[in-house]
């Protein structure tokens, strides 16, 4: 693996110790998860322990260990989305991708996750792919979705 990015990131932040979760949230936005390679390097940079780091990494659950997909499709499923259909939305999403919540489909493309509130109630069920969200979304137009981001 590649870790030029990480020293880059490190290098970035002037290898301020204190800076650690910034350090990790833009690792795993480069890699879309934070490799076991990367969280040794960020402890060797920093002259952190290693245990400290994987501590902060696997406290957060924003921070993923294993690697997800190029698509990162998340479905809100507090309640006002839960009662609107999410789960509905959420049973066609693993059909269309033939995989099941915390998967990624095999061609590593897509990642599915829940969430249990993303505080926009108003537009559930909400899906957000990538960042972007899709409210009011229902299991018709769930095909639709999935094809924009083919």
């Amino acid at each position: 693996m590649d870790l030029a990015k990480v020293d880059q990131i490190v290098e970035s932040y002037g290898a301020d110790k204190a800076a650690v979760l910034a350090v990790l949230q833009d690792i795993q936005a480069a890699y879309n998860y934070l490799p076991r390679e990367a969280i040794d390097r960020v402890a060797r940079l920093l002259e952190l322990p290693l245990g400290q780091i994987s501590a902060q990494a696997t406290f957060f659950s924003s921070f993923s260990l294993t690697p997800r997909g190029e698509h990162i499709v998340t479905v809100c499923m507090g309640t006002a989305c839960h009662v609107r259909g999410a789960p509905r939305v959420l049973a066609e999403l693993e059909r269309e991708f033939e995989i099941t919540d915390g998967e990624t489909t095999p061609d590593g493309k897509f990642t599915i996750e829940t969430v249990n509130c993303v505080g926009a109630c108003a537009l559930g069920p909400l899906v957000i792919v990538d960042g972007n969200y899709h409210g009011n979304i229902d299991t018709a137009e769930v095909s639709t979705l999935v094809s924009a981001y083919r």
